[in-house]
């Protein structure tokens, strides 16, 4: 099988795997800014890696990832990818809010495995409202 034909493509999953590989690399990204910039604080450092690893990963996704270059322009993909991005915090902050009221005595590695699956909930319903709205 041709793998490299197959990851260039269009099928789901194709864009699956470069979705998921843009992720990973716009953590990189967020990681790297955070540590450049923590010396102005945390917070600071947080709100500056999560806005330009989103501008990076929006622009990854629309070019790379769905290859919408063509049909979506850089404004819009930032304006609804970074709305998903929003959106996906606010679900995520409120499920591992929840996971504490509703499970308050979880192991580390109970809780660790919770957060996993919850950001991966989070990340493939990202994908899916990014390939079926956005591009």
């Amino acid at each position: 099988m041709d793998y490299r034909g197959f990851l260039r493509g269009d099928h789901a999953i194709a864009q699956l795997i470069r979705f998921a590989v843009v992720g990973g690399l716009s953590n990189v990204s967020y990681a790297l800014l955070f540590m450049a910039m923590n010396g102005v604080g945390p917070l600071v450092a947080n709100i500056a890696g999560s806005i330009v690893s989103t501008v990076i990963a929006n622009e990854l996704h629309r070019r790379l990832t769905f290859r919408a270059a063509g049909k979506v322009g850089w404004f819009t993909a930032q304006w609804e990818g970074g709305g998903l991005a929003a959106v996906g915090l606010v679900i995520s902050t409120a499920a591992l809010g929840a996971l504490q009221v509703w499970a308050p005595g979880l192991g580390e590695l109970t809780q660790a495995g919770a957060v996993i699956a919850i950001m991966a909930a989070v990340g493939g319903l990202r994908f899916l409202a990014l390939r079926g709205f956005v591009f």
